[in-house]
């Protein structure tokens, strides 16, 4: 059996995975620059929480609710942002995760400063799951997203957001509407982001405005661009690493972000696309160790076969 410390950090790299396949889908997917997930995963956590301690709901009562929440939080946010691009967009998403911090801060509805504590657990037929049976849920919840990804990378809905990504002028002259599409990643990353965001309030039982802030959402940015931003593994690849990461090198802990910076700098300058991008190295030399694999196996068979 797994301890208590081993669980918790598997746990958050699945809750951290999770969010950043929703940024994945906003930003990798469909190219738009957004710095404000944390006001997704923030909008499903605190739904989530206000529901169970305040309203009286359960869990499982309580996450659908969640998760749309946080998606028409994508599709409110996403409307003023079919109207910029590029810089101007990450400077409105931006303003946008101070605006609902400060919200969450000042209105004693949201609890204030202190945030929300006391958050009931999961339980299922009125049994409460441990930290094993927590981490059980939280991967199934990452394969849940994992699948929604790779669905919709792989629909007509996924070409379309590649072509607005590539060329949104050139798409919209072969009759696709960018600003649908757009609409349709905001919703479905915010989703996925707020699908998070539940899990971690119930899972760390206690909230505060500043979980969901700039700093936060930087850091899934930092995820995503470390991973291969635009594909699903580097997504999850890049979450797991950074979630580990700090508790790797606690004892440089006070030169944690110099080390973070210094390392997001090399790899814009030798691998822009991330460690597990398209076309980084180490991608190329996996695949290529995949199809010598391949090759070995497929001669062995034939080897076996002939005798």
């Amino acid at each position: 059996m797994l301890d208590d410390y081993t669980i918790t950090i598997l746990t958050m790299m699945a809750v951290w995975s999770i969010v950043a396949l929703g940024l994945n889908v906003i930003t990798g997917m469909a190219g738009q620059f957004n710095l404000g997930i944390g006001v997704y995963m923030g909008t499903g956590a605190y739904t989530s929480a206000m529901l169970t301690t305040t309203v009286g709901l359960g869990f499982w009562q309580a996450l659908p609710l969640s998760v749309l929440a946080a998606g028409a939080m994508g599709g409110l946010t996403g409307l003023p942002a079919l109207r910029v691009r590029e810089d101007s967009l990450a400077v409105l998403t931006i303003g946008l995760v101070f605006v609902f911090e400060s919200l969450r801060v000042y209105l004693p509805y949201f609890g204030g400063p202190v945030g929300i504590n006391r958050i009931p657990g999961v339980t299922i037929s009125g049994i409460a799951l441990t930290n094993n049976g927590y981490l059980v849920l939280t991967l199934l919840a990452l394969v849940f997203a994992i699948g929604i990804c790779w669905y919709v990378k792989r629909s007509w809905l996924g070409l379309a957001l590649e072509s607005i990504r590539e060329d949104e002028l050139a798409t919209s002259v072969i009759g696709i509407y960018p600003p649908r599409f757009k609409l349709y990643a905001f919703v479905i990353g915010a989703s996925l982001a707020g699908l998070g965001g539940v899990i971690y309030a119930h899972f760390i039982k206690f909230i505060s405005p500043y979980d969901f802030g700039f700093m936060p959402s930087i850091y899934v940015l930092v995820m995503l661009v470390f991973g291969g931003i635009g594909t699903i593994r580097g997504a999850v690849f890049g979450a797991c690493i950074l979630t580990l990461l700090p508790e790797l090198i606690r004892f440089v802990q006070d030169y944690s972000n110099l080390m973070y910076g210094l390392a997001l700098v090399l790899l814009m300058l030798y691998q822009p696309k991330g460690l597990l991008g398209n076309d980084s190295i180490i991608w190329n030399q996996l695949q290529r160790a995949m199809k010598t694999l391949k090759g070995l196996f497929a001669n062995g068979r034939s080897y076996a076969q002939n005798l």
